[in-house]
């Protein structure tokens, strides 16, 4: 306990100093935002707000995760280093297209062609190494390796491994269009697979994973990088993330999820991910077919600000969403629980 205490404590404190000094390093580069063209009038006078805050979140996240190592009996596990190692890959790729929006000066990255390659390269390696390295469960699972317990064999597993890291990677990043908003609602996301992270470790016999508490360490030096660069992040935001940040958080979820035996459960602890995501696609859909939207805007965050909604309320409403879909995912694990622990 007290070492994800420390994790988190580190995660947080780094992030709430180190975020004013990127802030200045970035501002003296004019290395600021920049604003789809057809998104919210009202989002204009964002234009130049320092971006690629991401970097800070995973350079808090991954010392917080080493300092939860440090004066403990915690050991490095091979699920840890490659649940941060993917992190920081998809933080880089991130990075990168952050970059060349700004070089271009326009809100445009990495074209779609390149953005996809490099997700399914992250994507195709971490799958790869969770078989032959890690040696994880490759039976699906809800709240354990053995509900459902249906073996999807290892190419199955990987198919599955890839969809779920670029399809939170990508929902994240689709989220992150207010302030505050994809920190915010990670942070109960992260929060839950912390918990379940001890609990799976407290309770071994049942969930028969040797690195769960390692893997706690790494959510919760997410949940203190997040809630510190929130601080800096909150409406008005003083710096955005990026897609630094929401790509490297994105994947972040999905691979501590993959890891932990929770492949099911996923889509209702990042429920709001899903809901944004969905908004997303239910949009396309519909004009193609009937030529007609859904929202006046998608994300349907926008929507909400499109008929009037402040910002911040729409934020913080979204917050609350994000904080009921992460409590039922809690509960429903902490229910199978009850239930398998009269059975043990």
């Amino acid at each position: 306990m007290l070492s994800l205490m420390e994790a988190g404590s580190v995660g947080f404190l780094c992030a709430l100093v180190l975020t004013p000094l990127f802030i200045r390093f970035v501002s003296e580069r004019s290395l600021g935002q920049q604003i789809r063209e057809d998104g919210p009038s009202t989002h204009l006078v964002k234009a130049g707000t320092p971006t690629m805050g991401g970097v800070v979140i995973v350079l808090s996240a991954v010392l917080g995760y080493m300092m939860g190592h440090v004066g403990t009996a915690i050991v490095f596990t091979r699920s840890g280093i490659l649940a941060v190692s993917v992190i920081i890959a998809s933080g880089f790729l991130g990075f990168v297209d952050d970059y060349l929006g700004i070089r271009n000066a326009r809100n445009l990255g990495l074209n779609k062609r390149g953005k996809i390659v490099g997700q399914l390269l992250i994507a195709a390696v971490f799958a790869v190494l969770s078989i032959d390295w890690v040696h994880t469960s490759t039976q699906l699972s809800f709240t354990r390796f053995s509900l459902p317990g249906w073996n999807l064999a290892a190419g199955g597993w990987m198919v599955l491994a890839v969809f779920v890291i670029i399809a939170t990677s990508n929902a994240v990043n689709l989220t992150d269009g207010l302030d505050g908003l994809a920190a915010g609602s990670a942070t109960f996301d992260f929060s839950v697979l912390a918990i379940i992270g001890y609990w799976q470790f407290r309770h071994y016999q049942i969930y028969h994973l040797h690195s769960a508490l390692d893997l706690g360490l790494v959510a919760v030096g997410l949940v203190g990088a997040c809630l510190g660069f929130l601080w800096w992040n909150a409406p008005p935001a003083r710096i955005i993330m990026g897609d630094t940040g929401s790509l490297a958080i994105g994947t972040g979820l999905g691979a501590l999820a993959l890891l932990m035996n929770l492949d099911l459960l996923l889509p209702v602890i990042g429920g709001l991910f899903v809901a944004e995501t969905a908004s997303v696609i239910l949009q396309v859909v519909s004009f193609r077919l009937f030529g007609r939207r859904v929202f006046r805007m998608a994300p349907f965050h926008h929507h909400f600000e499109l008929r009037g909604w402040p910002e911040t309320t729409v934020m913080i409403r979204f917050w609350i969403l994000s904080g009921l879909t992460a409590a039922l995912g809690l509960g429903i694990f902490y229910g199978d629980f009850l239930k398998i622990a009269k059975v043990v």
